[in-house]
């Protein structure tokens, strides 16, 4: 199991930046607390391909993976993630990864308005 953005940099190395590198998802590493240094690393050997966003919200709903909160409604500091992706050089887009059924069921042009309105409050 690869938990960590160091242990997947530790795989990630073992073959050219070119063709392998690694996704920077807050909702699975924002409680790391070697988060700053390893994503250093990673902007240092080129290997960031993708940032994503979602929030932790508790208490998790039943399946974990489908229980990402909305931008602002948990417990990572988004902004702060998306500063230390663009600290370590990260120059690409920054996706919202949002997986939750109870967003899936509202409007989605709503659901799009908010994420948009969310994004330039908590991560931008």
């Amino acid at each position: 199991m690869v938990s960590t953005l160091g242990q997947a940099l530790e795989i990630a190395e073992q073959f050219p930046a070119g063709q392998v590198g690694v996704v920077a998802d807050s909702y699975h590493l924002w409680w790391d607390e070697r988060l700053p240094a390893d994503l250093l690393r990673a902007g240092r050997g080129g290997r960031i391909v993708s940032v994503q966003v979602a929030d932790w919200v508790t208490p998790l709903p039943e399946g974990v993976l489908l229980g990402r909160g909305q931008l602002g409604d948990g417990s990572v500091d988004l902004r702060g993630f998306r500063q230390l992706a663009d600290a370590a050089g990260y120059r690409g887009p920054v996706e919202v990864e949002i997986f939750s059924p109870a967003l899936w069921a509202r409007d989605g042009a709503e659901v799009l308005r908010e994420v948009v309105e969310r994004y330039r409050e908590h991560v931008d």
